[in-house]
Order: structure tokens, then C-alpha cells, then sequence
């Protein structure tokens, strides 16, 4: 069994959910070697998080945006840390919805994704900065 571990930083990006599939896919030159095994993608952010669902549709990702602001709003008044603005304890508690990791089988050297599935960068913070994720690839 093989292993690949790699950090990459993400490009900055406003709040939302982002499809990053391609910029992962670009960081792995591994990838073409494994046959059978996984990628695991691990961000190391607190109030950004990762997910897959649609890649076709942008307003999917419009959709999630919405509605994840309804569930966790700004400027609840029982929220105690705001030392970061209003967007700050929203963020954190929608990054621990959404997690902070997936993971991907690797067939014949490719990312095993359905048809209509990518991986998201959920950005959770109006101006969040670059994103570090950590790549770990593994199988034979």
C-alpha cells in the first residue's frame, strides 16, 4: 500500500459553498498511481468546512448558503463569542455541521465521484482568507 500526504493552500474565496474538485485534482500528481484506495481531504480551519453534493448546478450551492443561514444565524443574542464580528460563532457552529473532512474512493487513478458530485469548500466566514487542506491519499 502507498502514501501520499500533502498540505495545499486554497485560493481565497468569499463566503459560500465553492466547488474545489479541480484545484484538489490539480494538487494530486499521485493520484495516477493508485488503482484501489482513498482520499481523504482534512481542512484545518475552524470556521470553514468541506462537503459533496452537486456540481452542475450552481444554484444548489445558493440553495445551501440560504438555507444554512436560516438554521445558524447572525447576531443571536445568546451568542457570547463575537470577538470576530457577527459572522464569527456562526461560522464555527456551521463548520461543525458540516465537517471537517470527506472522503473519496480513488478507482484506476481518479477521484470515484458520481456524475453529479464535487467537493465544496463551505466558507463559512465573509472574509475567511485562504484555506489550508490536507491531502492524504492512500491505496495500491
Amino acid at each position: 500500500m502507498r502514501f501520499y500526504q500533502k498540505e495545499i493552500r486554497l485560493q481565497s474565496r468569499s463566503r459560500g459553498f465553492h466547488l474545489i474538485t479541480q484545484e484538489i485534482e490539480r494538487n494530486l500528481d499521485d493520484l495516477k498511481n493508485i488503482k484501489v484506495g482513498q482520499l481523504q481531504v482534512f481542512i484545518k480551519h475552524t470556521s470553514a468546512s468541506l462537503t459533496i453534493n452537486e456540481n452542475a448546478d450552481p444554484t444548489v450551492r445558493q440553495d445551501f448558503e440560504s438555507h444554512i443561514n436560516k438554521m445558524v444565524p447572525e447576531n443571536a443574542p445568546y451568542y457570547i463569542h463575537t470577538y470576530e464580528g457577527p459572522d464569527d460563532m456562526p461560522a464555527h457552529i456551521k463548520a461543525s455541521l458540516m465537517g471537517a473532512s470527506v472522503t473519496i474512493p480513488v478507482t484506476n487513478g481518479r477521484l470515484n465521484l458520481g456524475t453529479w458530485q464535487g467537493i465544496y469548500l463551505c466558507e463559512h466566514r465573509n472574509h475567511g482568507g485562504a484555506r489550508k487542506v490536507v491531502l492524504t491519499l492512500f491505496g495500491q
